[in-house]
């Protein structure tokens, strides 16, 4: 199925509008609302010309992101029809509604529904059943009459092809002008005349190989939804309805031993109109209070409230992600329980504040400190690891606490060259070294560069107690006066 708007949907008032782009040195009209198009303006026109048909006409700055944006939201508002909607830029829709149809009885009342649906959103469409998208991608765009589908195709432009504008106006000075036409002569010959896309285009619009839909949303393994008969128009009755589908949800997992990870949830309203709501958990999931509780806390979130307009008539949940979940054994010191609590706690603030605002450090197996870690979203499953722990009584080998960039330091003063410093100075205070540990050596990594200098990291205490992490930055054969800095803090 193809939908399409042509034009600007009619303003309000008795002007007629227009969106203009520049083109070819010139503002050109890029679309026109059916009052200007019912005075001879069209798209392509240069604005000076138009004006000077129509004086009073609007215009306006065209912005195709927003008519991406706009299209988009259209588009999820067909998922009211079917899970397979695809985009058609700039201006259509694709619809596979293959075993769909029978939710509305026939294919007809589905396209009722669907022009009465976005016509409450000011669209205006146009629309064709076909076998192949191609054709009725096709048929949408270039009605023809035809007592069977075959012959409609055939009697299509042959601009429906949707070829470049060389070969459209290279089929045309043959002679060929209806798709037909073209279909009748051999594939050969319009392949070696007017290249491979002639023939595959015809191919597709005619059915003789499949071209199957590029979904702009790949279908959930998992999900349910209820139709009311009559619109729903109380958010709350909207959330406790989908704590029902969630219950669904929750028993086909617990049949196949898995948890959820990833919930979306999608509020068809009665205009058209689609409002997502999605939450995340780091851990799978089957409690359906902890789950509801976290699309309450989203909705609380939200900047714009939740709003059913005319009402709610359809409420999908899908899982997108699931993973396996099978029965865990409590430890007696309660480990496992805190270990929950952190989980539920993660899950909260992140669907509250932003999965990318509540974040973990994971160790990685990097031997240049300031890459031995990484930040994390904390609700991510990957977002954790083991961290080295110090033998017991021994103080860590490496400061928590890391500059960046290390800061210098200056006045070094050392027993030898190589050795480590006895005093120095930092932010303007000297400090006296009494104690040392170390050096630990890390040479630069050898798969990426051996020209930088080696590290000669030391743990040193001062006078006053205070412990710093401090390195020589390249040895004495390698540069002729290495730099030293503090690396880190310890506690």
């Amino acid at each position: 199925m193809r939908l399409t708007r042509p034009h600007l949907a009619a303003g309000r008032d008795a002007a007629a509008h227009c969106f203009v782009e520049k083109a070819k040195g010139a503002l050109r009209l890029a679309a026109v609302d059916p009052l200007a198009a019912a005075q001879g303006i069209m798209p392509g026109m240069t604005l000076a010309d138009a004006r000077a048909l129509l004086p009073g006409l609007a215009a306006f700055d065209h912005a195709p992101h927003d008519d991406q944006a706009w299209l988009e939201r259209l588009a999820d508002g067909c998922l009211f029809y079917t899970p397979a909607v695809a985009l058609d830029a700039p201006d259509g829709l694709v619809l596979d509604v293959t075993g769909c149809t029978h939710l509305f009885g026939q294919e007809s009342v589905l396209a009722d529904d669907v022009v009465a649906r976005l016509a409450r959103s000011g669209v205006m469409v146009r629309h064709a059943f076909a076998a192949a998208p191609d054709a009725a991608r096709a048929l949408a765009r270039y009605p023809v009459a035809g007592a069977s589908e075959d012959e409609a195709v055939r009697r299509l432009p042959v601009v429906a092809l949707g070829l470049d504008d060389e070969a459209t106006v290279a089929l045309t000075r043959a002679g060929l002008k209806t798709v037909g036409e073209v279909a009748a002569r051999p594939l050969s010959s319009l392949a070696a005349r007017f290249g491979a896309d002639a023939v595959a285009a015809i191919r597709r619009i005619t059915g003789a190989v499949d071209s199957p839909l590029d979904p702009r949303m790949a279908t959930p393994p998992l999900s349910v939804e209820r139709r009311f008969a009559e619109p729903v128009a109380r958010s709350e009755y909207a959330l406790a309805a989908l704590g029902e589908l969630m219950a669904q949800a929750v028993a086909r997992l617990e049949e196949t031993h898995e948890g959820g990870r990833r919930w979306q949830a999608r509020f068809f309203r009665s205009d058209g109109l689609v409002q997502k709501l999605s939450v995340e958990t780091g851990q799978p999931s089957r409690d359906v209070p902890a789950l509801l509780h976290l699309f309450r806390e989203r909705v609380e979130a939200l900047a714009d409230p939740l709003d059913p307009g005319f009402g709610y008539d359809l409420i999908r949940l899908d899982v997108p992600l699931a993973e396996r979940l099978d029965a865990a054994q409590l430890r007696l010191e309660g480990g496992a329980v805190a270990d929950a609590q952190v989980a539920d706690l993660i899950d909260r603030l992140s669907t509250r504040l932003g999965r990318g605002r509540v974040r973990r450090f994971v160790p990685r197996d990097r031997h240049l400190p300031e890459q031995a870690e990484l930040m994390l979203p904390a609700i991510d499953a990957g977002a954790t690891g083991s961290w080295p722990r110090p033998e017991p009584g021994e103080p860590p080998h490496r400061p928590i606490h890391l500059f960046d960039p290390p800061q210098p330091i200056e006045n070094i003063a050392a027993a030898f060259p190589d050795g480590p410093p006895l005093r120095f100075r930092w932010r303007r205070t000297l400090h006296d070294v009494a104690r040392v540990e170390g050096p630990e050596r890390i040479a630069a990594p050898w798969w990426t560069s051996r020209q930088a200098p080696t590290r000669d990291y030391y743990r040193v205490e001062d006078r006053r107690g205070r412990r710093f992490w401090i390195f020589r930055h390249g040895l004495y054969d390698e540069v002729a006066q290495p730099d030293w800095y503090i690396h880190g803090l310890f506690a």
